[in-house]
C-alpha cells in the first residue's frame, strides 16, 4: 500500500505498533482463558485490540498530528482496502440471505440423503467441504453440521474425536478455497490478484490433500452399527445460488457482479419457495452487512496503521531481514509461510493474520519475483492450516464444545488434534509445492505492469 516514489529508510522500531497489536490480542486471550472464560481469544473484538497500536503509532512517529492523521486516513482509504471491505459486506449479505432462505439446510440434507451411512465419516468430511466452500465460513459450517455429526457418531458407535476432526478438516477446506471467504478476500486484495487465479493456485494444494483425507476416512471411519437417520427434507433449487457464485467466480466474472447476482438470485428463490418475503429479504441483506462490521472495521484500521508503519520504514526493514535470510524464491516463500504461521498462532484468527502479513508478503513477492497469485495462495493456505490445528482457535473450540452435554464422553480440544488429518496433509502438500513447484500457475507474471498499476 506504499505509494511513495522512494523507499523509506528501514526501521525495525517502526514495527512496534504491529507488535503491540499482536501482544494485546494474544495477552487478552491468554488472560481470559486463565480465568476460565469460554472462547477467550474472541471476547475482545480485534478492532479494540488494535487501538493501542494506533495510539502508539501516533505518539512515536515523527510529524504533526495532522500529517500523521492524513497518512492514517490515506491508508484506511487505500483502493485495495476499500475494495476488500465492499466485498466483505456483499459476501456477508449473500451468505445470510442464502442461509435464511433455507439453502444451508437443503445442502446438508441433500448430502445426507445420497451418502451411504456406512461411509458417514467420509461423508461428514465432504459435507463440511461443500458447506464451507459455499458459505465461506468454517465456523458456520461446524456450528451447522456439528450437532448432526455428534448424533451420527453416537448412533454409529464411532470415535467422536474422529468424526469431529473430519468435520473441522472439511470446514477448513472451504475456508481456504471459498471465493466468499474473508481469508480469500483478504489474500487476493492484499496481493492484488483475481480470485479465480488464487483459486487455481490454491486448489492444486488443497484438492489432493482433501482426496487423500477422504480415502483414509472411508477406510478407518466405518461405523460399528449403521446409524439411523430421520427424514430430512430438502429443496435442490435452494442450492443453485451457491453453485452460481462458485462457478461464476472461478470462471472469472467480476466479484462484485457475482455477489450482487448471487444475492438477487437467493432472494428470488427464497421468496418463490416461501422461505423469505420482500421485507425479510431486505432485512437479511442488512444483517449480512452488519455481520461483517468487525472485519470491515479491522481491515480499515489495519490499512491505516500499515501505511504509517510502511511510510516510516517498518515493512522495508522486515523485508530486508527476510532478504538476508532468503536466497531465492523458495526460501522467500518459506519466509511468507513462517510469518503467516506465527501471526495466526499469536492472534488465533486467520483473516487477521493475512491482513497483517499481506503487505509484507506483497513486498517479498515483488522483491523475489514470486507470482503474487502464488503468495496469495500461500498466505491463505498456511493461515488456514494453523487456524485449523490450534486448540484455542474458534473452529476447534466450537467443535469440542458440541460434546459438552455428553459428560464423561465429552471431547476436549486437545483430543481433536490427532484427528485433524486434512490439515496435516494440506501442510505437506503446501510445503512440497515450495520445493517441487507442482502448484505454479502457467504464464509469467508481469511485475512491471503490476508496479505501474500500484503507482497509479
Amino acid at each position: 500500500m506504499e505509494n511513495q516514489n522512494h523507499k523509506p529508510s528501514p526501521s525495525g522500531t517502526a514495527l512496534l505498533p504491529f507488535l503491540v497489536f499482536v501482544i494485546v490480542y494474544m495477552a487478552t486471550g491468554i488472560i481470559l482463558n486463565s480465568m476460565g472464560i469460554e472462547m477467550a481469544f474472541y471476547q475482545v473484538p480485534a478492532p479494540v485490540c488494535i487501538l493501542p497500536a494506533i495510539i502508539l503509532a501516533f505518539i512515536m512517529f515523527k510529524g504533526s498530528v495532522d500529517n500523521k492523521f492524513t497518512d492514517f486516513v490515506r491508508g484506511c482509504g487505500d483502493e485495495n482496502i476499500i475494495i476488500m471491505c465492499l466485498i466483505y459486506i456483499l459476501a456477508g449479505a449473500f451468505a445470510t440471505v442464502s442461509k435464511e432462505s433455507g439453502g444451508v439446510d437443503s445442502v446438508v440434507n441433500f448430502a445426507l440423503s445420497i451418502i451411504p451411512l456406512e461411509f458417514i465419516t467420509g461423508g461428514i468430511f465432504l459435507i463440511g467441504c461443500f458447506i464451507s466452500i459455499s458459505t465461506g465460513t468454517s465456523v458456520g459450517t461446524i456450528s451447522t453440521v456439528g450437532p448432526i455429526a455428534v448424533g451420527l457418531a453416537q448412533k454409529g458407535n464411532l470415535p467422536m474425536a474422529l468424526v469431529l476432526g473430519s468435520l473441522v478438516g472439511g470446514a477448513m477446506f472451504g475456508d481456504n478455497l471459498s471465493v466468499i471467504s474473508d481469508t480469500t478476500i483478504a489474500a487476493t486484495r492484499t496481493q492484488n490478484v483475481d480470485m479465480k487465479d488464487k483459486f487455481k493456485a490454491n486448489i492444486k494444494m488443497a484438492l489432493p490433500a482433501a482426496l487423500i483425507t477422504f480415502v483414509i476416512l472411508l477406510l478407518v471411519g466405518k461405523p460399528e452399527v449403521l446409524p439411523t437417520l430421520e427424514d430430512r427434507p430438502y429443496n435442490p433449487v435452494l442450492i443453485i445460488p451457491y453453485l452460481f457464485v462458485l462457478i461464476s467466480a472461478i470462471a472469472g466474472m467480476n466479484v462484485f457482479l457475482v455477489l450482487t447476482c448471487g444475492i438477487i438470485l437467493s432472494g428470488i428463490i427464497g421468496i418463490a419457495t416461501g422461505g423469505l418475503d420482500l421485507m425479510t429479504f431486505a432485512q437479511n441483506i442488512f444483517t449480512g452487512f452488519s455481520g461483517m462490521f468487525e472485519i470491515f472495521l479491522l481491515s480499515m484500521l489495519t490499512g491505516g496503521l500499515s501505511y504509517m508503519i510502511s511510510k516510516n520504514g517498518g515493512i522495508e526493514w522486515l523485508v530486508q531481514k527476510i532478504r538476508g535470510f532468503a536466497r531465492g524464491q523458495k526460501s522467500a516463500e518459506v519466509s511468507i509461510a513462517l510469518l503467516t504461521l506465527l501471526t495466526d498462532a499469536a492472534t488465533a484468527n486467520n483473516t487477521v493474520a493475512i491482513i497483517i502479513d499481506g503487505p509484507v508478503a506483497k513486498e517479498i513477492s515483488n522483491d523475489f519475483k514470486i507470482d503474487p497469485r502464488r503468495s496469495a495462495a500461500l498466505l491463505d493456505t498456511f493461515s488456514c492450516f494453523m487456524q485449523g490445528i490450534i486448540p484455542y482457535g474458534a473452529q476447534i473450540l466450537i467443535a469440542a464444545g458440541l460434546t459438552k452435554e455428553l459428560g464423561a464422553n465429552a471431547v476436549s480440544p486437545m483430543e481433536l488434534i490427532p484427528f485433524l488429518w486434512y490439515q496435516g496433509i494440506l501442510a505437506l502438500f503446501a510445503i512440497a509445492s515450495i520445493f517441487i513447484r507442482y502448484a505454479d500457475l502457467r504464464g509469467e507474471w508481469d511485475f512491471e505492469k503490476d508496479k505501474l498499476k500500484e503507482k497509479n
